[in-house]
Order: structure tokens, then C-alpha cells, then sequence
């Protein structure tokens, strides 16, 4: 296939080029059966490649590939298999700028923070593959003195993998990497929206030395009708989502006819509390972070900023002040910190909220509109005074604002952190040290944030409580996801 006509740089040109457009399933680049799909840049609204689309039939295919190289691959060397992702992880930094500008054209961030995600993304790879030779079990006389007991860990064997749009290359590689390391092969569908950083990628994985079948890429407009066969075939053993809470809950009643181990890591409703005593530059820093790091298209993106009433207006009017400084433009751009939103839906999803909470009282103290021009862009925003019933308040914003409400107490400062059905993070500022160990016991998510607006590591377990997930992703918890433990009894002689 070949890519569609857009207004290029040369460089933007030659490394399109050299992404793949077809399927991967079994080491082989493979025509989809469905209708091709065009991938555009949000930034002009231009088609830059047109690529394979998978019907249920390829899908099937890719899980016969997964299944055919599992029994290999679980048996390969811990050792080897740590040394093709360490191998991996060392092309990526080879190639780091190619898959940074890669990113920057399908998704809009800028081109910095594209960078960081390469960095981020890359040691997953070689974080895991340093946990591959540590799988461990153990041994030991059981209390009746009876027998010795042998508890071992057991790759779960193929598994499917559906990453979203807005981390293209740490999504797949906090996901791919374990399941790897673990000794389990693999399914993986990408976003609609996104799908080039992942085929440049299982290229990548290729040229590490990923043996055929492995690592398998099926990119698809018809997610559901690819998705449900594989789900219910009885051959696959693991599901791993990132996404919506409500696709989260579909895919997990699928998941329970064939009572597949899941990991889920699903939608985030972030509380961001400053309290009175707060360092005020830390915590005007840490919001620009929480909030604006990838044009605030993160579920751990600060969703709701509650503000002791005493400080309020000086902290939103400092986030504003820096919020107005901001450039908004494509990322490949020299100084662009706001690149386009990923879709014409997203604009206009954020702006409805927007628009509801200036309807119901709220303050706007900058932004608040999509400029003129191409490209699904919106315009950093910051809100003061919240109302009460605002839909900002209650939905998961994915877009540049900022949203502030006022508490007075510390009880109330909890409550109004832990009015959500979602628990993935929370990001709190402080100086008092014994505040922020309660802060730690009291709030109800995950993870979280203290006197810090970024937190994601890959040493870290990465996943949230109540509706936003179950399992973990990344740390010493993450491989764990894509093992299963075997005990062995052995009777006494």
C-alpha cells in the first residue's frame, strides 16, 4: 500500500515510507481483508498513510500465529528471552528520534514531549528484560512434614493486547514487554486512530530478533468484530486493555465466558489537592505537568483541582498566567507546547464541558474556545470556581483544562476527592508530612502524586481501584499479570 498525498517535510516523507502498512501475523507483513485505512495528522487533518485493515478472519489468524509459537517461546531461556527485549531496547534508542517524529504526526504531542515517551516506553523493554531470568518460586516442607511443596510460575500462554491512541509506543511496549519476559506470545491491536507507532515497532521487535508468530499486529476499523472472536476463542488465556471504563466492562463480560485472566487499566477522574500550606510554586508546576502533559490526553491527567479556599485565587491565577504562554501548534514545530487534539470529537467533547461550566457559574480565566484554522486544536483553558453539578466535575475531561473548586477543610478536601467511581490516581500538595501520610491512607486510588505532578515509571505497579482497572502494569507486580502458579506436592520418603 502506499501512503496518501499530504503536505510533507522530506525527512516526515522518507520515514512514513519506511513504516509498514500491512498486517504482521507470523513474522510476515500481510493485505488485510477489510477496506484500507487512512491515518491522518491532527494537526493539518491530513491523510499521511493508508494502511491494512484485519477482519475477524485475519484476526484468527494472528491468534493460530500466537498460538503455533507458544509452546516455543515459553520454552526459550529466561535469559534469552531477556536479551532479544534488552536488544530492543537498545535499537529503540537507536532510532528514537524516527519513533518520536513518528508520534508527533499521528497523535499531535509535541515533539518534546514525544521524546519522553520514547524514553518512558523504552524502559519497559529494559526493565522487563531484566525481570525474565528473575522468575522465581519456591520450595519448602509443608507443616504437617509430609512432603516438600514446589510453587512455580507457568507462562498464561497467548495473550491479546488492545492499546489506545494517546501513549502509541508505551502503551504497546508496557504490554508487549511482560507478556515477552513471561514467556507468553501475543496478539496486538493497536488504535484506529494511532496504529503507526506499533507497526514500526513490531519491526523493531523483528530486527531484536522476536522469533516469527511472537509478536503479532492486526490493525482493524471494526474492533468489535475482530475482537470477540479472539476474545472467545478457548486457545487465548489473556486480555489486557487500556481504555474506556465502559469498553472495559464489555470486554470483561466477554472475557468471563471463557474466564480469561484480565488486566484492565481503564478511565481516570484525577483529584488534584493543594492544601493551605502548600508550596505554591511546586504546586502551580506540578498542575502545568498533571494537566498539560500530552495536551491533557491522559487518564492520569488532573481532572479536578481542589483548592483551599484561602489560596485559590492566587493559584488560579498563577496557572493562568502560565496557561496564556503557552503555543499551541503542530508538535514538530520549533516551540509548540499544545499540539492538536486527537480528533474533530475530542474538540467538541471538551468543549461542551467547557461551555457547561461557564453555564453554570464558573469563572473563565484563560482559553476557552477552538481557534480558526486547520487541525482539531483547543485552546488551553482554565476555570475558577466550579460549580457544584458541573459535567467537568464528574466526566473524565481528556483535553488542555483546568477546572478549580474550593474546599475549606481537610474532611471536605477528601470527600469531594473521593466523589468518583473511578480511583487510578491523585496528586496531592503539602508541606506537612503527617497530612500527606494520611492523604496516602484516606484517598482512594492507586497511585498517587505527593508534592509531584508525574509519576509513572516503569519499576512502578501502574493501575487504579473502583472503576478505573484491575491488575497492574509495570514494577515487580507487572510481570506477574502474564504468569500463573503451579503447586507441586511431593510426598515425604
Amino acid at each position: 500500500m502506499t501512503a496518501a498525498t499530504a503536505t510533507l517535510a522530506p525527512h516526515e516523507a522518507d520515514l512514513l515510507a519506511r513504516v509498514p502498512s500491512g498486517l504482521y501475523i507470523n513474522g510476515t507483513w500481510q493485505d488485510g481483508a477489510g477496506a484500507p485505512i487512512d491515518v491522518t495528522d491532527p494537526a493539518t487533518g491530513e491523510v499521511i498513510k493508508t494502511i491494512a485493515n484485519a477482519d475477524a478472519a485475519d484476526g484468527i489468524r494472528a491468534l493460530d500465529a500466537a498460538v503455533a509459537a507458544q509452546d516455543a517461546w515459553a520454552a526459550t531461556a529466561p535469559r534469552a528471552r531477556g536479551e532479544i527485549l534488552r536488544r530492543a531496547f537498545d535499537l529503540l534508542q537507536e532510532r528514537k528520534e524516527e519513533f518520536a517524529l513518528l508520534m508527533t504526526m499521528e497523535m499531535g504531542k509535541p515533539i518534546a514531549e514525544a521524546r519522553g515517551e520514547v524514553a518512558y516506553g523504552g524502559e519497559f523493554l529494559r526493565w522487563f528484560s531484566e525481570e525474565a531470568p528473575r522468575i522465581s518460586g519456591r520450595y519448602g516442607q509443608n507443616p504437617e512434614g509430609t512432603g516438600h511443596m514446589v510453587i512455580s510460575q507457568r507462562p498464561v500462554g497467548p495473550c491479546f493486547l488492545i492499546t489506545p491512541w494517546n501513549f502509541p509506543l508505551a502503551m504497546a511496549t508496557r504490554k508487549i514487554a511482560p507478556a515477552l519476559a513471561a514467556g507468553c506470545t501475543v496478539v496486538i491491536k493497536p488504535a484506529t486512530l494511532t496504529p503507526l507507532t506499533t507497526l514500526f515497532f513490531a519491526q523493531l521487535l523483528e530486527d531484536a530478533g522476536v522469533p516469527a508468530g511472537v509478536v503479532n499486529v492486526i490493525t482493524t476499523s471494526t474492533s468489535g468484530a475482530v475482537s470477540s472472536p479472539i476474545i472467545a476463542d478457548p486457545r487465548l488465556r489473556k486480555l489486557s486493555f487500556t481504555g474506556s471504563t465502559g469498553v472495559g466492562q464489555a470486554l470483561i463480560r466477554e472475557a468471563a465466558q471463557g474466564v480469561l485472566r484480565t488486566s484492565m487499566e481503564l478511565g481516570g477522574n484525577a483529584p488534584f489537592v493543594v492544601f493551605e500550606d502548600a508550596d505554591l510554586d511546586k504546586a502551580v508546576e506540578g498542575a502545568m505537568l498533571a494537566k498539560f502533559r500530552n495536551i491533557g490526553q491522559a487518564c492520569t491527567a488532573a481532572n479536578r483541582f481542589i483548592v483551599h479556599e484561602s489560596i485559590a485565587s492566587e493559584f488560579a491565577a498563577r496557572v493562568a498566567e502560565r496557561v496564556r504562554g503557552l503555543t499551541l501548534g503542530r508538535g514538530t514545530e520549533d516551540g509548540v507546547n499544545i499540539g492538536p487534539l486527537v480528533s474533530e470529537k475530542a474538540v467538541s467533547d471538551t468543549d461542551a464541558l467547557v461551555q457547561d461550566a461557564i453555564e453554570r457559574g464558573a469563572e473563565l480565566l484563560a482559553g476557552g474556545k477552538r481557534p480558526e484554522g486547520a487541525g482539531s486544536f483547543y485552546e488551553p483553558t482554565v476555570l475558577a470556581d466550579v460549580q457544584p453539578g458541573s459535567d467537568i466535575l464528574r466526566e473524565e475531561i481528556f483535553g488542555p483544562v483546568v477546572g478549580i473548586v474550593t474546599f475549606s477543610t481537610e474532611d471536605e478536601a477528601v470527600r469531594l476527592a473521593n466523589s468518583t467511581e473511578y480511583g487510578l490516581i491523585s496528586y496531592v500538595f503539602t508541606e506537612e508530612l503527617a497530612r500527606g501520610h494520611r492523604m496516602i491512607e484516606k484517598l482512594d486510588t492507586g497511585m498517587m502524586g505527593l508534592n509531584t505532578g508525574l509519576v509513572s515509571n516503569a519499576a512502578a505497579p501502574f493501575g487504579g481501584v473502583k472503576q478505573s482497572g484491575l491488575g497492574r502494569e509495570g514494577g515487580l507486580e507487572g510481570i506477574h499479570e502474564y504468569l500463573s502458579t503451579k503447586y507441586t506436592l511431593i510426598p515425604a520418603s
